[in-house]
């Protein structure tokens, strides 16, 4: 009896060890480990995947297991905002790059609040979204600074 916990607290040591010093790493599969579906989604770097480096490979395999998990809805708006995206020019994709290195430096809190006002502005009138876009093209960045302050201290993202 001794042997085997003492087997069992020695596996379970090694696996906390081994997720500690591992902590958030992700190893993509092989490609005869993947599922047929992610294989068929992957396919363009099938002759190339042993030869991408891990993080390109951890990257690929995990939009593939997203996507797989999207909707048909989800797939076609992830669609629409890739196709914006290779349309904005090289200085606008690296300023939404930015923005969203800061969005992911928030906590999960404040991204949550974020993802909040976006959904209200979405439900808003295109008419009323304009109105709102064009008050905020006008205003100095001081004015937007205060905006965003009296924002933050509403309990609520109405208007």
């Amino acid at each position: 009896m001794f042997r085997q916990h003492t087997h069992a607290q020695l596996k379970f040591l090694s696996l906390f060890f081994l997720l500690a010093f591992c902590a958030g790493a992700y190893a993509a599969p092989a490609w005869k480990e993947m599922s047929r579906e992610e294989q068929k989604m992957l396919a363009p770097y099938a002759d190339r995947w042993e030869s991408l480096d891990d993080v390109q490979r951890e990257r690929l395999h995990k939009g593939a297991r997203r996507w797989q998990k999207m909707t048909p809805e989800q797939r076609q708006q992830a669609q629409q905002r890739y196709q914006r995206w290779r349309q904005m020019p090289p200085e606008q994709q690296a300023e939404m790059k930015k923005r969203y290195e800061r969005f992911r430096q928030l906590t999960p809190e404040q991204q949550e609040k974020i993802r909040q006002r976006q959904q209200w502005f979405q439900s808003l009138p295109k008419e009323r979204q304009q109105e709102i876009r064009q008050r905020w093209q006008q205003m100095t960045p001081e004015q937007r600074e205060q905006a965003r302050k009296g924002r933050a201290e509403r309990p609520s993202a109405s208007d």
